[in-house]
């Protein structure tokens, strides 16, 4: 499975972005996905999970109640609602794919992974 993340860009602190992640290959729908970030001179992090029928999600204790993940499996689509965003979410977001169709929050589970999209919040 091939994943392309996109969305990403430079908002106020407060502000909103969605990020998608568009997914190409064989089975798509069979994938669970996660987005994970990476700040600069951080590991990267997990962020927010959907298993492959959209019914499971799970969120990191610091964006839960701010992001949203969906999926839409007739388009091959993942999208990552953010809204009050603040400073620490600056990020390179990257969308990743797990064969065991779950949301898990562990990286290990994943074994592809797109190239990433920037996030920049300003104060």
């Amino acid at each position: 499975v091939q994943l392309q993340a996109s969305g990403g860009g430079l908002v106020q602190g407060g502000g909103s972005l969605r990020l998608s992640c568009a997914a190409s290959g064989r089975r798509t729908s069979d994938y669970g996905i996660a987005w994970f970030r990476q700040a600069p001179g951080k590991e990267r992090e997990f962020v927010a999970a959907i298993d492959w029928s959209g019914l499971s999600t799970y969120y990191a204790d610091s964006v839960k109640g701010r992001f949203t993940i969906s999926r839409d499996n007739a388009k091959n689509m993942v999208n990552l609602q953010m809204n009050s965003l603040e400073r620490e979410d600056t990020a390179v977001y990257y969308c990743a794919a797990s064969i065991s169709g779950l949301s898990s929050s562990d990286r290990r589970e994943y074994h592809y992974w797109g190239q990433g999209t920037q996030v920049t919040v300003s104060s």
